[in-house]
């Protein structure tokens, strides 16, 4: 039976992708900071935060995979804490790696985002973007496989509070009003929960070692035409429709990262090239 360890596997995809996990016979090993509600005959917890190495190290020693679920997942909070989303996000990835290195795990899979390559998604996307580097080129010096996977809009049950979807249900729910966090002109490819679960395991197949995958719905969704089916189905008037228009998410598609070119900037030399060796050969030579 081969073992799995699933770092964030109480939260809201990790928790799923466990069940699947353990449904395909798989053994899985749980880490976070808090307990899951359910646990399965062949799943273990081990509680702790993945910037404590010990506790993280006896998690993932022996597994053949490890997923990285962990770290701060909400664009807005990471916007409020930009110092904590470089320890958990950035930090706390290198530390699982290091360990998956140590204990010659098979393949280290992490939990991206579709903002990590973008101009948008703020502290977030960076955090994201920097983490994938590191994966990478840890890949090309210690030869960890690895495969990066950037999600989505994702949705379904056990969601966390900042979830999207999530967040209109319960405001209509509670306050019998429908508010979105993006603008009017918004559009995603929404998935469900169950069936990135599902991905995410049948990606541990070998033709996607050191690939990155993305993974979304198939079809867009207009926030326009989503808010107009919440508001038909919880008989809220459309002019209790809210817009919040909040900053650092995209509209129809994220743009793409570009390159900041920097320009050449020269100062004149008073001594040549040959003549500052010298000088700092001597100047060695009386130290």
């Amino acid at each position: 039976m081969k073992k799995v360890t699933v770092l964030g596997g109480s939260g809201f995809l990790g928790s799923h992708l466990c069940n699947v996990l353990s449904d395909k016979g798989y053994h899985v090993k749980i880490f976070d900071l808090n307990k899951p509600k359910k646990i399965k005959k062949n799943q273990k917890i081990y509680k702790g935060s993945i910037l404590d190495t010990k506790k993280l190290s006896k998690a993932i020693k022996g597994s053949d995979f490890v997923f990285n679920f962990a770290g701060i997942a909400d664009l807005d909070e990471a916007k409020k804490k930009p110092k904590e989303t470089v320890t958990s996000n950035i930090l706390g990835t290198l530390n699982a790696l290091f360990i998956c290195k140590k204990y010659k795990v098979k393949r280290f899979i992490q939990a991206s985002s579709i903002y990590a390559n973008t101009e948008e998604g703020g502290f977030y996307g960076r955090s994201k973007k920097a983490a994938e580097d590191y994966i990478e080129e840890f890949h090309n010096i210690f030869g960890l496989q690895y495969t990066i996977i950037r999600f989505g809009s994702v949705y379904g049950e056990n969601a966390d509070k900042n979830n999207g979807i999530l967040k209109i249900i319960k405001g209509a729910i509670k306050n019998n009003k429908l508010v979105y966090g993006g603008s009017k002109n918004a559009q995603r490819k929404y998935i469900h929960v169950k069936n990135a679960a599902k991905a995410c395991v049948l990606i541990l197949k070998d033709k996607y070692r050191n690939q990155y995958l993305t993974i979304t719905g198939t079809k867009i969704i207009k926030s326009i035409n989503l808010m107009k089916f919440f508001s038909n189905f919880f008989e809220i008037p459309k002019n209790k429709i809210r817009y919040l228009k909040n900053e650092g998410h995209y509209d129809n598609k994220p743009t793409p990262f570009k390159p900041r070119k920097g320009k050449n900037f020269y100062i004149k030399n008073k001594e040549s090239f040959k003549e500052s060796l010298i000088n700092l050969v001597n100047d060695q030579r009386s130290n």
